[in-house]
């Protein structure tokens, strides 16, 4: 097997704004061979990030279509690309490594994916993350943490959102399915992983994720939350994931929770957590409940305003009902479609490069 195909095909994912840089291992290409054969390598090098019918595709690479397609559908059901169907066409597009292969592996990941994928993270994916200085992911507290009467727009409600979508699939997180693999992990649920729209219809499509309701999806939620999972989706006003994700395994947490890293390198906190002075009675079940370690204890439980997510795991832990999360007086608006947050990343990366 030729390295010099998926030296091109690891070249091409590293153009997307989260890219596939290479590590001194080489352990990356061992991590593209596990996934793609070589003629699906080629495949993927001549598409774009741009949706096209495989007619399109066959004209530009000089293929026969029917060929193409068979291939292209193929490379679908393994998540290797994109497939989504509009105005009655089918049309495939290339996917980054993450978010994109790295997630729909979840059904196919074994010991050796799951110990490249160890490797290759801690080698420099957990850099190329946070290199931007701009958070992929925006935390969504459920509603039910938020101050009464605060003005919110569709994107800061979460269980609205559910309710409003159109399909929904949930699958497995990844992240701890892959650390399980590696001896390691926690006991945090692990079918927790929410697509909403044009994604949940890959996951169902393609057997990665099962189709449910929007009540199962709420369920989800709450169960997540009581279990202290930290909700949180692409960093967009448009809802097409939303990630439950726990400090010990989650590729953003580990950043913040294992290195210290600053959260804006990976997650947008568009809320904060407040404490009631009155109320309070200083019983640090706050402290124990914050996955990010934002929480301490004086007089009173004391929030520091730079290390929290707004996630609203403390308030719904609360026995006294003394915390509420507020919006950030300071805080981001997400980006408005995904396409522009990728835009602002690669911008980033250039600027903290050069």
């Amino acid at each position: 097997m030729s390295d010099e195909t998926y030296l091109k095909l690891r070249d091409f994912l590293n153009q997307f704004p989260l890219g596939f840089p290479e590590t001194s291992s080489q352990v990356e290409l061992k991590i593209l061979k596990r996934l793609f054969n070589e003629e699906e390598a080629e495949i993927a090098i001549v598409l774009t990030h741009i949706p096209e019918e495989a007619q399109k595709i066959a004209k530009r690479i000089e293929m026969d279509v029917k060929y193409l397609e068979e291939k292209l559908e193929l490379m679908a059901k393994k998540g290797l690309i994109f497939r989504m169907k509009r105005d009655n066409k089918t049309l495939f597009n290339a996917i980054p490594f993450m978010i994109g292969l790295y997630e729909y592996s979840v059904k196919k990941v074994d010991k050796e994916l799951a110990k490249y994928y160890k490797e290759y993270y801690d080698a420099a994916y957990q850099d190329e993350m946070g290199l931007s200085n701009v958070p992929g992911f925006k935390v969504v507290p459920i509603e039910e943490t938020i101050e009464p009467n605060t003005t919110l727009y569709p994107y800061h409600k979460l269980k609205e959102s559910i309710k409003n979508a159109r399909v929904i699939s949930v699958t497995d997180c990844i992240c701890r399915k892959e650390a399980k693999l590696n001896g390691e992990g926690c006991d945090y649920p692990i079918e927790t992983c929410l697509s909403f729209g044009v994604a949940a219809e890959y996951y169902i499509e393609n057997g990665i994720g099962r189709e449910i309701t929007a009540d199962e999806a709420i369920k989800i939620i709450e169960q997540a939350d009581e279990a202290g999972l930290v909700h949180a989706g692409a960093n967009s006003k448009h809802l097409s994931n939303i990630c439950n994700c726990c400090p010990c395994c989650c590729g953003s947490m580990k950043g913040i929770t294992k290195k210290g890293l600053d959260k804006h390198k990976f997650m947008n906190a568009m809320f904060e957590s407040i404490i009631d002075e009155e109320i309070c009675i200083n019983c640090g079940t706050c402290v124990e409940r914050c996955p990010v370690g934002a929480i301490e204890m004086e007089n009173i439980a004391v929030v520091s305003r730079k290390k929290c997510l707004g996630c609203g795991l403390c308030a719904t832990a609360c026995p006294e009902d003394a915390i509420t999360l507020q919006l950030r007086e300071d805080g981001e608006e997400p980006f408005n479609r995904v396409m522009e947050m990728g835009l602002a990343i690669l911008k980033g990366k250039r600027e903290n490069l050069n």
